[in-house]
C-alpha cells in the first residue's frame, strides 16, 4: 500500500492538469474562500456568480481555450470552500464548472459547448461572469428562465402555430410572432414543455389541437390556448426526449429530440468526449490506476479480483474515456456499465458470465408458464398478423413482408376473422413484444388521391396548288397523236346568221373539253375538304375553238387538344388500377386448326402505387397507358399505344410532368410536266405544288393528395 500523501499527490496531478502540482493542502493564512457558484439567465445572457467570503481588489486573471471550449480564472490566495470540485449545469452554452484548487491559488474552469467571450466584473462579495451569446446556438432549458423579455407596451396577437418534421425525427414547434419584442417563457411541467408568450393574444382559428403523432417524433400534441394576457402552448412529448428553443427575427421555435443514449458508452456522443486529463505514472498497479480514473470522473467502479499488473504510461490531454479505454485494451479488460457504476474484469471472464446468464434466460423461457391474450384488432385483418407471427406469412396487409417467427417455439396464436380478433398463447416476455408489435401495424392506413391528365394536343398546316390546262375545237381534229385527239373532237357546232331562225330539229352540239395538262390540287392528307377552284375559258367568236385554264389550291390549317383525366384514390403503399376503353375482337388459330375470338385491350389506364414518405411527400410507382384504335387491317384492327412506366417523388398536391412525346412531320411535294415545268412564270402552269406541317405533342401529368382525414383534430 502506497502512503497516502503519494496518492493524495497523484490525484492532484490528474484533477489540476494545467496547475502547478502540490501535495501540500492550502496555506492556513489564506484569508478568503469560494462559498457557492451559482448559474443563471439574464436578459438571454447567461451569467455565473461566484460567492467569496471576501470581496477581490481585482478581477482575477483567465484565459479563454477554444478546442475545448474552455474558460478558466485563477483566484490567487483563495481556497475552495464549496466542498466539491465538479458542478454540473447543463444549461444554455454552459455544461459544467470544475474548481480545484493547488497549493495557495484555485483556478474555477467553465467547461462552454461552444466558444466564447466572456466579462468578468465584481459586486460587493461577488464576482459576475457574464458569457456573450453565440449566434445560432440553442437554448436548451432544463429550469423555468426566460428566453426573452417583453418589451411591447400593447397586447398583440399570435400569426400562426405550426409543426414541422425536423431531421433524424426532430419534431419543430415554429411559432410566427407579431415582432420580435414577445416575450417567450419555457419551462417544464412534469413530462409536458410549456411555453408561454407574455402580452400576446391567440386567435380564434389557432385555439386548437394539433395531434402529430403520425410525424414519429417524440412530440405527441402541441395545444395552444389563451391563459389571462398570456399565451400558453402545451407540448406533450413521449420517451426519452431532450429539448432546444431559439428565436430568428419574428419566427420562435422549439425543437424536441429523441435522447439518444448508448448504456455501454462511458460518455454520449461522437468517439471520446470526457473531459481531458494527463497521466504519467512509472509501474503504477492497474487497481491503484483506475481508482485515479474513478476519483477524477465521480464513477463508481468495481474491480474484479481478477484484475492485477502494473502498467507505465504517459498520456497527455486526453480524453478520459479514451484513456480508460487504452488501459482496458492494454491488459485485455472488459467493461459493463450499469448507471454510475462500471464493472471491470478481464473479457474472458464478462464473456463466460454473460453466457451462463444467457443460457439460464432460455432455460426459464422453456420452464415458464404460457399465457393467453386476446387483441382486437381494428384496421389490419388477423389473418395477416397471424401469419406474420408465425412466420408464415407477410406481417402486414399488401407487403412483401417476412419469414422470422416472433412467437417463441411454445408459442401459438388463432386468428378469429369474424369479430377480427387474435388470441395469443406465449410466455409474458413475447406477449409484451406482440403488443408492442400490433400497436405498430394496426394504425389507420392514409389515403392518396392521384390524378393524372394526358393532354394531345396537335397543331396541322397544309398547303396544295396545282393546274389543268386544256381546250377543244369544234369539228375537227387538231393535231394528233398516234390517232388521237389532242384536244378531242367535240362535234359540228352550226353558225347561226343574224336575221335567220333556226329550224326546231336543228340542235347545238355538246362541247366537250379534254385537258392536256392535269395537275389539280388534291387537297390536303387527313383535312377532308375539297380544294378551291378558279377557272378561265378563252374561246374565238365563232365559238370553234376554246382554251381552258383551271387553277386549284387549297390551304388548312388546325388544331386540336385531347385531355384524358384518369383519377383513382387507394391507400398507402396499395397498388391501385383504372382503366376504360375496348376491346377489340381478333380470329387466331387452335391447336386443332380450328379458330376462335379473342380480345385486345385499347383502353387509357392508370396503374399506380403510392408511398407517402415521413416528410409528407409521396412516391408515386406508374402505369399510364393512352391506346387508341387505328387503321383497319386484313388481320384486325391496329392499336395506337402511348405508354409512360416510371418512380417519381412529387411533394403532397403537387403537379410534375412524368414524360412526353413530341413529333413534328414535314413534307414538301412538287409535280411537274418535264421541261415546261421548269420555265420560269410559265412553268408555273405546268406543275403542282404541296406542302405539310404537321406537329403532335402528349404530356402526361401527375397530382397526388393525401386525403387522410390528418387535420380534422386540428
Amino acid at each position: 500500500m502506497k502512503p497516502k500523501k503519494y496518492r493524495f499527490a497523484q490525484w492532484l496531478r490528474v484533477v489540476g492538469a494545467g496547475l502547478l502540482a502540490c501535495g501540500a493542502v492550502a496555506m492556513a493564512h489564506a484569508q478568503n474562500a469560494i462559498e457557492s457558484v451559482t448559474s443563471s439567465m439574464q436578459s438571454g445572457a447567461e451569467v455565473v456568480r461566484i460567492d467569496l467570503t471576501q470581496p477581490l481588489t481585482t478581477p482575477p486573471t483567465g484565459f479563454a481555450i477554444q478546442t475545448p471550449a474552455r474558460i478558466a480564472l485563477d483566484f490567487p490566495g483563495v481556497t475552495n470552500a464549496i466542498g466539491r470540485s465538479a458542478i454540473d449545469i447543463n444549461q444554455g452554452n454552459l455544461r459544467s464548472i470544475n474548481v480545484v484548487q493547488a497549493g495557495e491559488r484555485t483556478r474555477l474552469v467553465l467547461n462552454l459547448k461552444q466558444a466564447t467571450a466572456y466579462k468578468a466584473e465584481i459586486q460587493g462579495k461577488s464576482l459576475l461572469v457574464s458569457l456573450e451569446p453565440v449566434p445560432g446556438a440553442a437554448l436548451v432549458a432544463s429550469t423555468p428562465q426566460a428566453f426573452a423579455e417583453n418589451r411591447n407596451r400593447d397586447m398583440l396577437p399570435l400569426r400562426d402555430v405550426d409543426f414541422r418534421l425536423g431531421s433524424d425525427n426532430t419534431g419543430r414547434v415554429v411559432v410566427d410572432l407579431a415582432n420580435n419584442q414577445v416575450g417567450v417563457d419555457i419551462r417544464q411541467q412534469g413530462r409536458n414543455l410549456v411555453v408561454e408568450f407574455t402580452k400576446s393574444t391567440l386567435p380564434e382559428g389557432l385555439r386548437r389541437r394539433l395531434d402529430v403523432s403520425d410525424f414519429g417524433t417524440p412530440v405527441q400534441t402541441v395545444t395552444a390556448q389563451q391563459a389571462g394576457d398570456r399565451v400558453r402552448m402545451t407540448i406533450e412529448p413521449k420517451g426519452d426526449w431532450e429539448h432546444s428553443a431559439y428565436q430568428s427575427e419574428n419566427q420562435f421555435v422549439v425543437e424536441v429530440r429523441p435522447r439518444k443514449v448508448d448504456p455501454t458508452k462511458l460518455t454520449q456522443g461522437v468517439g471520446y468526449t470526457g473531459e481531458k486529463l494527463s497521466l504519467n505514472f512509472q509501474n503504477i498497479e492497474i487497481r491503484s490506476l483506475l481508482q485515479v480514473i474513478a476519483d477524477f470522473t465521480n464513477f463508481n467502479i468495481v474491480t474484479s479480483d481478477s484484475v492485477t499488473g502494473a502498467l507505465t504510461l504517459r498520456l497527455k490531454d486526453v480524453p478520459w474515456d479514451q484513456a480508460l479505454d487504452i488501459i482496458m485494451q492494454a491488459k485485455n479488460l472488459g467493461m459493463r456499465k450499469n448507471g454510475s457504476v462500471l464493472w471491470i474484469a478481464p473479457k474472458d471472464e464478462i464473456n463466460a458470465k454473460e453466457k451462463l446468464e444467457f443460457e439460464a434466460q432460455a432455460a426459464i423461457q422453456n420452464l415458464e408458464p404460457l399465457r393467453t391474450q386476446s387483441f382486437q384488432l381494428n384496421y389490419t385483418k388477423a389473418v395477416t398478423i397471424a401469419q406474420g407471427l408465425t412466420g408464415s406469412g407477410a406481417a402486414s396487409g399488401g407487403g412483401s413482408g417476412t419469414t422470422t417467427r416472433i412467437l417463441s417455439p411454445r408459442g401459438s396464436v388463432i386468428a378469429e376473422s369474424r369479430t377480427n380478433q387474435l388470441f395469443v398463447s406465449d410466455i409474458p416476455s413475447r406477449l409484451q413484444q406482440v403488443a408492442e408489435l400490433i400497436q405498430k401495424l394496426d394504425v389507420p392506413v392514409r389515403q392518396v388521391l392521384i390524378e393524372a391528365r394526358i393532354v394531345e394536343a396537335s397543331d396541322t398546316f397544309g398547303k396544295s396548288l396545282g393546274v389543268r390546262l386544256g381546250g377543244g375545237v369544234a369539228g375537227a381534229t387538231v393535231g394528233s397523236n398516234n390517232g388521237r385527239n389532242v384536244f378531242g373532237n367535240i362535234g359540228a357546232i352550226p353558225v347561226v346568221t343574224p336575221g335567220t331562225a333556226t329550224t326546231p330539229t336543228s340542235a347545238l352540239t355538246t362541247f366537250t373539253n379534254s385537258n392536256f395538262v392535269n395537275l389539280p390540287s388534291t387537297g390536303v392528307a387527313g383535312n377532308g375538304n375539297a380544294p378551291g377552284t378558279f377557272a378561265i375559258s378563252l374561246f374565238n367568236s365563232s365559238f370553234s375553238r376554246m382554251l381552258n385554264l383551271e387553277i386549284s389550291a387549297l390551304e388548312a390549317d388546325g388544331k386540336g387538344k385531347v385531355v384524358s383525366s384518369p383519377r383513382v384514390v387507394t391507400a398507402d403503399q396499395t397498388k391501385a388500377l383504372i382503366e376504360q376503353g375496348t376491346e377489340l375482337p381478333y380470329q387466331v388459330a387452335t391447336s386443332s386448326g380450328a379458330t376462335s375470338i379473342a380480345f385486345r385491350k385499347a383502353n387509357l389506364k392508370l396503374e399506380v402505387t403510392p408511398q407517402i414518405t415521413p416528410e409528407g411527400n409521396i412516391i408515386l410507382t406508374l402505369d399510364v397507358n393512352k391506346d387508341t384504335v387505328g387503321q383497319a387491317t386484313t388481320a384486325g384492327f391496329a392499336i395506337n399505344t402511348k405508354h409512360v412506366q416510371t418512380e417519381v417523388l412529387v411533394e403532397n398536391g403537387g403537379t410534375v410532368v412524368i414524360g412526353g412525346i413530341f413529333e413534328l412531320t414535314e413534307t414538301n411535294d412538287e409535280s411537274r410536266v418535264p421541261v415546261l415545268g421548269e420555265v420560269p412564270y410559265v412553268g408555273a402552269l405546268f406543275r403542282k405544288r404541296e406542302r405539310v406541317a404537321n406537329k403532335t405533342e402528349m404530356l402526361v401529368f401527375i397530382t397526388p393528395k393525401m386525403i387522410t382525414d390528418r387535420n380534422a383534430a386540428r
